[in-house]
């Protein structure tokens, strides 16, 4: 069964990604829910890397992204167009599920192998967590965007 689903104003974005087969696979998802794409460079792999290219297929043809210059420039960008930049992070205690998203928010997911730097903690709009047994580091990061995008599409009726 397909669903046709409207424009969601909602987007995902990657800082830094270091893997190119997780930024493909994100890339996939935001083409199926139709969800907007930022990548805030530098990436840890040349963007046209064919490893990208398979973990992305034919989907990189329907989604829409927006690769930015550095944090900077993306920052900028998000604070002029009104986004809410809500982190997702090992070091919150709130947990995304009691998190009310809304069709402004930006989901600010980190590189695999740091997460973000410690000043970028301070400045974002909402740090909020996906809960996990003790004594694991984290989930991988395309796992961690498919579980949240799910909650927020959800809550915003999107799907």
């Amino acid at each position: 069964m397909y669903y046709i689903l409207s424009k969601i104003i909602m987007r995902i974005a990657l800082f830094e990604p270091d893997i190119p087969q997780n930024t493909g696979n994100i890339l996939r998802l935001g083409a199926c829910l139709n969800i907007e794409i930022d990548i805030i460079e530098p990436t840890g792999y040349v963007f046209d890397d064919k490893r990208f290219k398979r973990s992305s297929m034919d989907y990189i043809e329907h989604v829409s992204y927006k690769r930015h210059e550095d944090w900077k420039a993306f920052y900028d960008w998000s604070q002029k167009n009104n986004f809410r930049l809500v982190l997702l992070t090992t070091k919150s205690s709130q947990n995304y599920i009691h998190y009310n998203f809304k069709n402004n928010d930006i989901l600010l997911f980190g590189r695999e192998s740091a997460g973000v730097p410690e000043s970028l903690h301070n400045i974002v709009d909402e740090r909020i967590t996906i809960p996990m047994q003790k004594n694991v580091r984290s989930l991988n990061v395309s796992s961690s965007v498919a579980i949240v995008i799910g909650e927020a599409c959800r809550q915003l009726k999107l799907i």
